[in-house]
């Protein structure tokens, strides 16, 4: 072995130690901290962090949908942790005017046990009357490994996800919902299309039928004005599509890992255009090219995000195209597996 493969394997094994060691005193301080893995009531994914820092506990969550966002208030009391979520609920008139918001405050409560946390949510109603209660659990998130090589990363033979003809292959996240997806002239397209003066309908996400650990994905899009999809890696972690041509970097514009890693620059293309991704992600960590330049360089992913199948990160998992928000087009949909 070189002395420089000795020295980058030193390196390597000092950092997980240090990783391990870090949340083994955490673990000791108070086994709360980290990081969460939920399934929230009704089988949703959540995520839950616990922070101490200058001696002050704080918390984010992702509750199903939606971003990650700060928590109201994290204390304990009998070895037992509190959350407490703050939302504002509007009254209107009968003219669809907001007259006054008031705000409710969730509590969940929770107790460890050993690497599983028993949850309790109580939850007012937003009529003030009653309140609803649900149990559900967490499992501690184990550290995150060193940033991969990915030079050294081999990729097993590459599988063409679309064939340019029809949807073999793919199918519906949710079977009962609108299907507004099709293929013509060679293309994968998303036509949500909303009629006036009826019913809102709810559009489907689109899966593949196979699942798969780690890989880079290579794909091309076209997104309209206004436009918004997402590619969903492992069904759990997404990949903004949106037009976010000439904005500021945001983790909710093009190229992020929505809510949690925003772009190091804007490299979108004007609505209309063809525009490209390349994604790799590898050991909990997520590189994405866009446009030939990387904005997200083989950054570690905490959690899941918004709208994932479910929080296990170590779980296979499908490639899913979102298809509930506008119009859309995917082609040259080609995966390459990572070969352990």
């Amino acid at each position: 072995m070189h002395t420089n493969s000795i020295a980058g394997l030193r390196q390597a094994l000092v950092l997980a130690l240090t990783a391990f060691t870090l949340q083994a005193v955490s673990a000791a301080e108070n086994p709360y901290l980290g990081r969460w893995a939920l399934t929230i009531p009704g089988g949703g994914a959540g995520w839950l962090e616990i922070t101490k820092e200058k001696g002050y506990y704080d918390g984010s969550i992702l509750w199903g949908g939606g971003s990650v966002v700060p928590v109201s208030g994290v204390f304990f009391q009998d070895d037992t942790l509190f959350v407490m979520r703050t939302r504002e609920v509007k009254r209107k008139n009968d003219a669809g005017q907001t007259v006054r918001t008031h705000q409710f405050t969730e509590l969940i409560t929770g107790r460890v046990d050993g690497d599983v946390l028993r949850l309790d949510q109580t939850n007012p109603h937003d009529n003030g009357e009653g309140m609803s209660r649900a149990a559900f659990t967490g499992k501690r998130i184990p550290p995150l490994p060193p940033r991969p090589d990915l030079a050294k990363v081999k990729y097993g033979e590459p599988i063409a996800l679309f064939n340019g003809r029809d949807l073999t292959g793919w199918r519906l996240l949710d079977p009962g919902s609108a299907n507004g997806w099709s293929v013509k002239d060679g293309l994968l397209i998303n036509r949500p299309v909303q009629e006036e003066g009826k019913p809102h309908k709810n559009y489907g996400n689109l899966r593949t039928d196979r699942e798969f650990e780690d890989f880079n994905l290579t794909l091309e899009v076209n997104v309209p004005k206004r436009g918004n999809s997402g590619i969903y890696l492992r069904g759990i972690y997404e990949v903004q599509v949106a037009d976010s041509y000439g904005r500021p970097t945001d983790s909710h514009n093009m190229g992020g890992l929505y809510s949690r890693i925003a772009p190091t620059v804007n490299a979108c293309k004007p609505a209309g255009e063809w525009q490209t991704f390349d994604i790799t992600l590898v050991d909990r960590h997520l590189t994405v090219i866009l446009n030939g330049t990387k904005v997200i360089d083989n950054q570690p992913v905490l959690g899941c995000t918004g709208g994932a199948m479910w929080s296990d990160e170590f779980r296979p998992g499908p490639i899913y195209l979102q298809g509930d928000h506008e119009a859309v087009d995917y082609r040259n949909i080609e995966l390459r597996p990572v070969v352990k």
